[in-house]
């Protein structure tokens, strides 16, 4: 009777097992097209054995005790998780860099067209055209016209790209700024989730499924971000670090703060829990002068990508004026908009300075010269200084002078006109100063001079000496402007020291980021496509199948069955015992 009322025990527990084990695979089944669901298994053990005839002459004999679920657990490769991962954050790296480069390409219409090269060298409709018409006659007043026209779409062209360049610079620095609130709230999320698991499964009775799924769907989202790594711990909290820096652990998360240029407005992520605020030391999450290689494993995570092409300003032509290798290297090298945005500043400062140096020519003061300016204001003028050379600067048709330059600076004139203590005008070329940009020949401070928007014939057209009572046409003028086009004066990085003309940067320029381009997009290609290979490969794991689900319903159902039918036939057995007993 004992033995049977045993055998009904060991029919109950494989009831029990293979209705759980249904419980599960229906589970399964209805969360087929749940994102980031897990596929769960059942691990069955075998119950304690018990033991009989443990007689010293025979060997103990032992009798199973039926059937338990072991463990209830995730299907996971956590190998295949941090390859994964590890491949998300590389493409976000470089997929975003890409989107940046298009970005700017598409800006240049080098995809569709070359519009901005046109307008800097076509022989038909550019510049260089109208300046080739100017030399035919500069005295005529149409192909005045024509000059100042063209120049002032150069320079509307220049603005609108710049600005373009400017507007998406901000675009960037909003995307960084939502990554960067996003991170934030994955780690709190995460955190919390922590918290959940730790308690429920603290009694080591029961398995926070779902809580764990959703948990490892958040890393493997920040993972896209950043450079991840995590770790759990015994009580089944997941420790993570960001960057290098402790992100979540046991109790806290450590948010990224934003510090905001007062300037540009560009945000740059800082640890809030490794900063002196207050004191002004920020510990910056990226450094943007790192070195970054696949070697070092470093070319990692979308904000990564974001920041570095972003840069950390709007450069202009000084960023590369003198600029060592080394320092490019650590500023402009790592960003392509602040690349781009000094390297085309110092295409469109080369040339206006040119050009501007053609109509009014200086020449360096040969001895120190006091005076005062219109104002009265004393000046002093310095040996060496830059004054016009009246000898060599051509005049407009009204023979004035200081003449008109094509190019003027919004916060300043070209010239300062003072009479010197004996009783000369000079005219004191003002210099750049790099500390106003109001005062510099960049792309955002100059515009056409008003006076030659207003009359055309103020263009300096005509020799400065008079002969027989007229000023002549000075036609070598549109010689030396032309000539300017085929003129090598211009290197575009201090890693590519050629001279070249306008022509040739402009297109090393544009060249240079379309190679640059289509390595980001190779890349992006190659880590997208091994991506979806290692998650195909991981899917095979963790997704669920519903042929076999079924499969294994079938399975279960049929243990169930066999249970069921064994706990039958025990009970008709214990019926026949009782009723011959009597």
């Amino acid at each position: 009777m004992a033995n049977s009322m045993g055998s009904l025990f060991i029919g109950a527990s494989g009831i029990k097992v293979s209705q759980n084990a249904l419980n599960i695979t229906a589970n399964n089944l209805a969360n087929v097209d749940t994102k980031g669901y897990v596929r769960q298994q059942v691990l069955q053990g075998d119950r304690d054995y018990i033991t009989f005839n443990t007689t010293a002459a025979i060997s103990p004999q032992q009798s199973g005790l039926g059937v338990t679920i072991a463990d209830a657990v995730h299907a996971r490769d956590i190998f295949l998780d941090k390859t994964y991962r590890t491949q998300t954050g590389r493409h976000g790296f470089y997929s975003s860099t890409y989107e940046t480069i298009y970005e700017v390409e598409t800006m240049f219409q080098e995809l569709e067209g070359q519009a901005f090269q046109d307008v800097l060298v076509s022989k038909d409709d550019g510049l260089y055209a109208a300046f080739e018409e100017f030399a035919k006659d500069p005295s005529r007043s149409e192909n005045q016209n024509l000059g100042i026209q063209k120049a002032n779409l150069f320079v509307s062209k220049s603005k609108a790209i710049n600005q373009g360049l400017a507007k998406y610079q901000d675009n960037m620095n909003t995307q960084i700024h939502d990554i960067v609130e996003r991170i934030n709230e994955i780690g709190d999320e995460i955190s919390e989730l922590n918290k959940r698991i730790m308690a429920i499964e603290s009694g080591k009775v029961e398995t926070a499924m779902s809580l764990r799924d959703a948990r490892d769907y958040l890393v493997d989202e920040l993972s896209k971000y950043g450079a991840v790594s995590y770790k759990e711990v015994h009580n089944g909290i997941v420790k993570i670090t960001f960057e290098n820096v402790s992100f979540v652990d046991e109790a806290h998360t450590y948010h990224i703060g934003e510090k905001v240029d007062k300037v540009t407005g560009f945000i740059t992520p800082y640890w809030e829990h490794l900063s002196d605020v207050e004191n002004g030391k920020y510990y910056e999450v990226l450094d943007p002068s790192e070195e970054i290689s696949t070697l070092m494993k470093n070319d990692v995570g979308e904000l990564k990508g974001l920041v570095l092409a972003r840069g950390y300003k709007r450069a202009n032509y000084t960023d590369l004026e003198g600029v060592s290798k080394e320092k490019y290297d650590a500023t402009l090298g790592n960003s392509v908009m602040m690349n781009i945005q000094a390297e085309f500043d110092e295409l469109v400062h080369s040339l206006v300075k040119q050009i501007n140096d053609i109509f009014c020519p200086n020449k360096g003061a040969d001895a120190a010269i006091t005076g005062v300016d219109e104002n009265g204001n004393k000046v002093t003028i310095n040996k060496g200084d830059l004054i016009l050379d009246t000898e060599k600067c051509r005049v407009g048709a009204n023979g004035e002078l200081p003449p008109q330059e094509l190019f003027e600076r919004n916060g300043c004139t070209r010239y300062t006109v003072v009479r010197g203590d004996d009783n000369k005008i000079y005219y004191k070329y003002n210099e750049e100063d790099y500390s106003d940009t109001s005062k510099m020949y960049t792309i955002n401070s100059i515009q056409i001079n008003p006076v030659l928007r207003e009359s055309d014939t103020q263009l300096p057209a005509f020799e400065n000496q008079k002969i027989e009572g007229e000023y002549p046409v000075a036609f070598s003028l549109g010689e030396e402007l032309t000539a300017l086009w085929s003129k090598e004066t211009l290197i575009l990085t201090p890693h590519d020291t050629t001279p070249c003309t306008f022509a040739e940067y402009y297109n090393k320029m544009t060249g240079e980021l379309a190679t640059l381009g289509n390595v980001f997009k190779d890349a992006s290609e190659g880590l997208e496509q091994s991506k979806l290979e290692t998650d195909n490969a991981r899917q095979q794991v963790i997704g669920v199948s519903s042929d076999e689900e079924l499969t294994n319903m079938i399975k279960y159902q049929n243990a169930y069955n066999a249970a069921s039918r064994y706990i039958n036939v025990v009970s008709e057995m214990i019926e026949t015992i009782i009723s011959q007993m009597g």
